[in-house]
C-alpha cells in the first residue's frame, strides 16, 4: 500500500471487545465512571509508537505478515493524522484510547486491525504508553529546569557583591550577598535534576510483552521492541511489569521536592517585596491589583506556586494510597494513576515555564537590602571570631560579645557604630583593626572558601554553574 493513501471506512461505534462474555450491555452510568477516554486520550501518540514497534515486531517474528504489517503501518499513520487535526471521533462506549484507536484501525484496514493486539494485553499496552509519555515529560522538565537555573545565573551574576541580610528563624542572622541566595536555589534545581535522570532511568523499560500478567505463548522479541522505542531494558517479571505504579510514584516525589524548592523561593519573593522588605520588586505582569484598594501590588504568581505545591504533594500521596493495598497483578484501580500524574506534570512544567520568566524581570534594591543588613548585630559573629583569633576561647567570646550587642542595642547604634574605648570595655583583646572586621563589606569577603558567601566564591560558583549547563 502506497504510504500516502488515505484510508476511507465509517467509524464504528460498537461493541467492547470483551462483550460477548456478558449477557446485557453495561450501563451508561458505568460507561461514564469506568471510561478514561476523557483524559487518556493524551496517551495516544505514544499509544501508536508503541503499537507500530510491536506491529514490526510481530511481522519479523512471522506472527503476523508482511501484508498486515503494511496495513497497520498506514492505517496508524493516518489515525495519528486525524488525532493531530482534531478530527478523530472519540467514544465514551469505548472506555480508553486503546480502544477508540483500535476500534478505528479495524474500521478502515478490516482484519489485519485485529491481528495488531496479538500477544498483547491492555495491562502492558497501557503501563508501556505512561512510561513513553513520562520518559518524554521528564526530557521536557529538565530542559525547563535548566532554563530556570539559566535565569537564576543571570540575575545571581548581576548582584555577587549586593549585600542582605542572611536569616536564620527569619532573624537577621549574618550579612551574604544576593548572588550567593541566589545560587542556593541552583543548587537545590540541580539536585532535582539529579532526582529525575535517577528515575528516568527506572521509568526507562519496557513492560510489553508481560500481556495480562504471565507473558505469553508467542514468540515474541521484546528486545526488538524495546530497543526500537529506545528502552534501556525489558521488565523482568510479568506480574511487577503490569501492576507496579513504583516509577510514577518516585516522578511525582521528585516533582513534590521541585515544586517545594520553588514554594520556598516563591516564599521569600513574597516577603521581600512586602514594603516592609522592600528588597525586590516583580514585574508587573506577574502580579494584580485589588478590586478595591488601588495601590496593591499582588505576588499573584508566587503566591500560586507556593498553593500549587499543596496540589503537587496531594497528587504523590493519592498515587501512594492507590497502590498500597493492591494484590497482583493488574487491577482496574490503576487507572486513578493518570490524573494525578497528568496534572504532576502539567503544573510542573507551567510552574517552571512561567517562574523563568519571572526571575528575568526581578528588580533589587541594593540600598534596601543594605539598610536591612545593618540592622540585628548581623556582624555580631565576625567580633566573636575576632576574639577567638587572638587567643581567647570561642565561649568566652560569645559571651563577650553578647554583652557588647547589649551595650550597642541599649544606645540604639550597631557594632560597628561604638567607638574602640567602648569596644574595649569587653575585652582589651580589641584593637584598631575591629572595624574592617565590623563592615558588612568585610564579613562578607571573609568568607573566602568554597561554598562560602565571598563575592569571589560567589562568581567563581557562577562560572561552575555555567560550565555545569553547558
Amino acid at each position: 500500500m502506497a504510504a500516502s493513501k488515505k484510508i476511507s471506512a465509517p467509524v464504528e461505534k460498537k461493541i467492547n471487545t470483551w462483550s460477548g462474555r456478558f449477557s446485557e450491555p453495561v450501563s451508561q452510568l458505568v460507561q461514564r465512571y469506568t471510561a478514561s477516554v476523557s483524559f487518556d486520550r493524551r496517551l495516544a501518540e505514544y499509544d501508536i509508537q508503541g503499537s507500530l514497534a510491536h506491529a514490526r515486531m510481530l511481522a519479523a517474528t512471522d506472527i503476523i505478515g508482511a501484508d498486515d504489517l503494511a496495513a497497520i503501518q498506514l492505517g496508524l499513520d493516518q489515525i495519528r493524522e486525524e488525532i493531530r487535526s482534531g478530527e478523530f471521533v472519540w467514544l465514551l462506549e469505548l472506555e480508553d484510547v486503546h480502544l477508540n484507536i483500535e476500534k478505528r484501525l479495524t474500521a478502515l484496514i478490516g482484519d489485519a486491525g485485529k491481528r495488531l493486539h496479538t500477544a498483547r494485553s491492555r495491562n502492558d499496552q497501557v503501563a508501556t504508553d505512561i512510561r513513553l509519555y513520562l520518559r518524554a515529560s521528564i526530557d521536557d522538565i529538565v530542559s525547563l529546569i535548566h532554563a530556570m537555573q539559566q535565569a537564576l545565573l543571570d540575575l545571581a551574576e548581576k548582584h555577587t557583591d549586593t549585600v542582605m541580610p542572611g536569616f536564620t528563624h527569619l532573624q537577621v542572622a549574618q550579612p551574604v550577598v544576593f548572588g550567593h541566595h541566589l545560587m542556593a536555589y541552583f543548587e537545590m534545581l540541580k539536585r532535582d535534576v539529579e532526582r529525575l535522570s535517577d528515575c528516568r532511568r527506572r521509568v526507562n523499560r519496557l513492560p510489553l510483552g508481560a500481556a495480562a500478567l504471565a507473558g505469553t505463548s508467542y514468540p515474541i522479541d521484546r528486545d526488538r521492541v524495546a530497543q526500537e522505542l529506545g528502552f534501556d531494558g525489558v521488565c523482568e517479571n510479568s506480574l511487577d511489569a503490569v501492576s507496579d505504579r513504583d516509577f510514577a510514584i518516585e516522578f511525582c516525589a521528585a516533582a513534590a521536592l521541585i515544586m517545594t524548592h520553588l514554594s520556598r523561593l516563591s516564599e521569600e519573593l513574597i516577603l521581600w517585596m512586602n514594603p516592609s522588605f522592600g528588597f525586590i520588586d516583580l514585574a508587573d505582569r506577574f502580579c494584580t491589583g485589588s478590586s478595591i484598594m488601588p495601590q496593591k501590588k499582588n505576588p499573584d504568581v508566587p503566591e500560586l506556586v507556593r498553593g500549587k505545591t499543596g496540589r503537587v504533594n496531594g497528587h504523590l500521596v493519592a498515587l501512594l494510597t492507590l497502590m498500597k493495598a493492591q494484590p497482583l497483578a493488574y487491577n482496574k484501580d490503576n487507572q486513578e494513576d493518570k490524573e494525578p500524574l497528568f496534572d504532576t506534570v502539567d503544573t510542573l512544567i507551567d510552574t517552571l515555564r512561567i517562574y523563568a520568566d519571572m526571575l528575568t524581570g526581578v528588580r533589587v534594591n541594593r540600598e534596601a537590602m543594605y539598610k536591612a543588613a545593618m540592622r540585628g548585630y548581623a556582624t555580631a559573629t565576625d567580633l566573636a571570631d575576632y576574639l577567638t583569633k587572638k587567643g581567647l576561647p570561642f565561649r568566652e567570646a560569645h559571651e563577650t560579645v553578647a554583652q557588647a550587642v547589649r551595650f550597642a542595642d541599649d544606645s540604639g547604634r550597631d557594632l560597628s557604630a561604638l567607638t574602640l574605648p567602648e569596644l574595649q570595655q569587653f575585652s582589651p583583646l580589641i584593637a584598631n583593626d575591629i572595624f574592617a572586621v565590623l563592615t558588612l563589606e568585610g564579613s562578607v569577603s571573609s568568607r573566602n572558601h568554597i561554598g562560602g558567601t565571598a563575592p569571589a566564591q560567589v562568581s567563581a560558583a557562577i562560572a561552575r554553574a555555567r560550565k555545569c549547563l553547558s
